[in-house]
């Protein structure tokens, strides 16, 4: 599920509101909380669509972006427009692991009450790009066993069969598949099994 807008959130409680009145209003009187949430519906629908044609409307209903923080000056007007102070602002930096804001380059606050940030060039990680490597473009892995109980369809994805699948198994030493909590099969058809362990674990080494 994505995140609910303002906009969402006010339509989802008015919609639950006018449901609850319908529900519980005598049977002479529930037809009047039904047109109301048949044409409140219908106006939801109408702004939804008119935001998704509309920069300005989406703009005016679910907010816009704004500047925070670039290139060493914090915008006090913007942060007093979204209704943070300082060490708001600090405190969401740190928990995005800036805990030196001269490391950013350019922090964002997004319709959505969340923080967007570009950090220096100089600061953020090496990438292959930046060392002249191409490597292999990775794959998620596919799910061919889950909970003891194979996926055919899973499995004819990753071109294999169960013949195959349980040679891999033996090979990892687990006799049966009603064993296995999890395995799963990477590009390079290598199998990773994940055997269910029954007993349980304590909390000693971590204390």
């Amino acid at each position: 599920m994505s995140q609910l807008s303002m906009f969402d959130y006010i339509n989802g409680i008015t919609i639950g509101s006018i449901a609850a009145e319908m529900a519980t209003a005598l049977e002479d009187d529930f037809k009047k909380p039904l047109t109301a949430m048949v044409v409140y519906a219908l106006l939801s629908v109408a702004f939804s669509i008119a935001t998704s044609k509309s920069i300005k409307l989406r703009r005016f209903l679910t907010g816009e972006t704004l500047i925070l923080y670039d290139d060493g000056k914090i915008f006090e007007k913007n942060l007093k427009k979204a209704k943070l102070d300082v060490s708001e602002f600090l405190s969401q930096c740190r928990t995005n692991g800036y805990f030196n804001i001269a490391n950013i380059q350019t922090a964002i606050l997004e319709p959505n009450g969340k923080i967007s940030f570009l950090p220096l060039s100089s600061q953020r990680p090496v990438t292959p790009c930046d060392l002249n490597l191409s490597p292999a473009q990775e794959k998620a892995v596919v799910n061919v066993i889950i909970d003891g109980k194979i996926l055919p369809d899973n499995l004819k994805f990753t071109g294999n069969n169960e013949q195959w699948l349980q040679k891999q198994l033996q090979a990892q030493e687990v006799s049966k598949v009603e064993d296995v909590f999890l395995a799963t099969c990477d590009r390079d058809n290598n199998l990773s099994v994940y055997v269910k362990i029954k007993k349980k674990m304590t909390r000693d080494m971590f204390e």
